[in-house]
């Protein structure tokens, strides 16, 4: 068994076990061993013709293959035997071992690279003797965190890397260090014209869910924006990209050039995504932002170093958004049961320390906006460490009938939802989707998805018809955001992740699952509105806005939540009903003006303060709430008040409180509050 740690010396611990009929192998070109017109020796040849391919990086041309036991002959004898025959061709680099993870069974690809990053402290002539001395050599510095260093051993190392890894991390001087391991990284993709843009019939029916962009075209189509998508390249020779000024600095961080476009035949997806978020709409299709300005990135392989270099290069090439419809292995979307569903994965420290960076470092230090698709396996997102790390906002699917589409990933961390395609089988209770999918840009030529048949796309094979997963939402929520930035450029990451939370529209309301604030583990705080998002970015240059109106969810021990409305109370429904707390927000949604506030239980004290839709009081319904105190926050407090009264159980005079005072009582055994009224209105 084979150990590595994400996190430092201190952090999380992971194994690795040998796979005994798997086998690795590198060749120096990109070629298929088992075609007719490889070049290897009979004796490679007939050892090749009992493997059978698994898994392939066509980035760096290896595939792992699985060894057929025929004869008397073992799988682990085949594998040993291809391993050193295989060495021997001139058109094969590397041929090895096979490590899985333990918990998922999932192949594992490890090189002789290292990520290292030491103690900000220690100077850079200490990092490089540390390095020398374990006879790694420096391939790359790393720009994107302090004394970080991408190092390689000597050529046949191969599984003694984690014990150098193991090494290094012992040593006081650094920080963290695991080997490059790859996995395959999964495209959230799965396989109508533009219904998720505007109204439009499709087959006869007129579907209604849409975002409403046409009306945010309103105020401006992204012009001034740059969205990054990272991805397996985009073809920018497409009428929809080639174009001045459309496509900037592109880049391949897997071969280290400047050119971001697909190198292998299966290479399609980005190409899509690129399309929802920002294709010209000169044509055929329009993304949601078609005056942005397109950063093509293709990356490589999970927990690879290209990976956290793309994310380096989008930030320092001025990206103000990053999309990425990627990540771990989902389960399959039918299989509730299937082990994949339960498994976490972690970010490596490469990558997450690249997160960081962008968000710290970009846009002038007001932070790349970082969208990530959700997932597609009917599963826990909170599980993928990528979709539910804080600093991204990870984008859920809605269907063309407002729910849920049946394989989109749930949890706390879903953000938002965005329209998309859904699936179908007879087994489950689900009805079928009205459209394909979504309509969007294609790859030309023999290697787009489209073979140029009308039921995919155009007849030109130009488009296609048929994209979706949370592969396309993603993308979606990116073209947004564009319009967002563009309508007010001042907008750090934070903010725009907060105004989004207020520009959702609440859909599938009965089944939604919404919390008491406002929160849904299937849409996150709901399907995203694209007019009323960039209204609302717009509202946080105003100097002044009048018109406030405060709103939210209270909850009483006998009954369902009761929704809060400016100035009206909020009774229980049901006698002798205790107030157990609520969630507050303020219409419409302003950076310059917010919320903040606590509640006093019996015999628990007050509660800390919280903030705008944030739950405040006990989840204990036998405990009774005995106050509470609001105030408001940012530039515009002063020029507004926040006013509330409450009925305490067996007193016939309201009790009142204004901007920040406590309303009701401070001490244990006082009486508790039958219900309450608050309103805002300005000084």
């Amino acid at each position: 068994m084979y150990q590595y740690k994400y996190g430092g010396n201190k952090g999380k611990s992971y194994d690795l076990v040998e796979a005994q009929d798997l086998v690795v192998v590198r060749t120096k070109e990109p070629i298929d061993l088992k075609s007719k017109e490889s070049e290897i020796s009979e004796n490679s040849r007939s050892l090749v013709s009992n493997m059978i391919p698994v898994v392939c990086f066509p980035e760096a041309n290896v595939t792992i293959y699985k060894c057929i036991n025929k004869g008397k002959r073992s799988a682990m004898g085949l594998r040993n035997t291809v391993r050193k025959t295989l060495k021997q061709e001139a058109s094969v680099k590397f041929a090895g071992r096979v490590l899985k993870d333990r918990r998922s069974g999932e192949p594992v690809v490890y090189t002789e690279n290292f990520f290292i990053k030491f103690q900000d402290h220690v100077s850079k002539a200490t990092c490089k003797e540390i390095i020398k001395s374990c006879d790694l050599k420096i391939r790359e510095t790393l720009g994107f965190a302090k004394n970080a260093f991408f190092a390689v051993a000597p050529k046949g190392t191969g599984l003694d890397v984690f014990k150098i890894a193991e090494t290094l991390l012992k040593k006081k001087e650094v920080e963290y260090c695991h080997p490059e391991l790859v996995r395959k990284k999964k495209s959230k993709a799965i396989f109508s014209r533009q219904w998720h843009l505007k109204p439009v019939t499709v087959n006869g029916n007129r579907i209604d869910q849409h975002v409403h962009l046409e009306a945010a075209w309103s105020y401006n189509k992204g012009e001034d924006i740059t969205i990054a998508v990272i991805d397996d390249g985009v073809d920018v020779q497409h009428e929809e990209f080639n174009q001045p000024g459309k496509v900037v600095f592109p880049r391949d961080t897997v071969i280290n050039v400047d050119d971001g476009s697909p190198k292998r035949f299966e290479e399609n997806h980005g190409t899509g995504c690129a399309g929802v978020a920002c294709a010209s709409g000169n044509f055929k299709a329009s993304g949601v932002a078609p005056a942005a300005r397109l950063m093509p990135i293709r990356s490589g392989g999970l927990g690879s170093l290209a990976e956290a270099k793309a994310l380096q290069w989008a930030t320092d090439k001025g990206a103000d958004i990053i999309s990425c419809s990627w990540g771990p292995a989902d389960g399959p979307w039918w299989d509730s049961e299937a082990p994949l569903h339960f498994i976490p994965f972690d970010l490596p420290d490469s990558t997450r320390l690249a997160l960081d960076y962008a968000v710290q470092e970009g846009r002038n230090g007001k932070g790349c906006v970082i969208v990530w698709a959700a997932g597609n396996g009917n599963e826990i997102v909170d599980l993928d460490g990528y979709a539910s790390h804080h600093q991204v906002i990870a984008v859920a699917a809605s269907n063309d009938r407002g729910t849920r589409s049946y394989y989109s990933d749930y949890g706390n961390a879903i953000w938002c939802c965005f329209p998309s395609n859904d699936v179908y089988a007879s087994h489950i209770p689900h009805p079928k989707p009205l459209t394909p999918g979504i309509w969007t840009t294609d790859r030309l030529g023999q290697f787009g998805e489209n073979p140029g048949a009308k039921e995919y796309g155009d007849s030109e094979g130009k488009y296609y018809a048929q994209f979706g997963g949370t592969s396309s939402a993603c993308p979606g929520v990116a073209g947004v955001i564009a319009l967002m930035l563009s309508a007010n450029e001042n907008l750090t990451w934070e903010e725009v992740k907060e105004i989004i939370k207020h520009s959702c529209d609440k859909i599938d309301t009965i089944n939604g699952d919404y919390d008491a604030n406002g929160h849904s583990p299937y849409y996150g705080y709901g399907k995203i509105n694209a007019q009323t998002a960039v209204a609302n970015a717009l509202k946080a240059n105003e100097a002044e806005v009048v018109n406030f109106t405060l709103n939210g969810v209270s909850q009483f021990s006998k009954n369902k939540d009761i929704a809060i409305a400016n100035g009206a109370p909020s009774v229980p429904l049901k006698e002798n009903s205790r107030f157990c707390g609520f969630s507050l927000g303020l219409t419409p949604y302003t950076p310059n003006l917010g919320l903040r506030y606590k509640t006093i239980i019996n015999k628990k004290g007050s509660t800390k303060w919280f903030t705008s839709s944030n739950y405040s009081g006990t989840k204990d319904r036998r405990r009774k709430l005995i106050g509470f105190a609001i105030e408001l926050t940012g530039d515009l407090a002063a020029d507004y008040s926040v006013i509330y009264k409450a009925k305490l159980r067996g007193e016939e005079e309201w009790v009142w409180g204004e901007n920040g005072s406590i309303c009701g009582t401070t001490k244990d055994g006082g009486d508790a509050i039958e219900n309450f009224s608050i309103w805002i209105e300005k000084r």
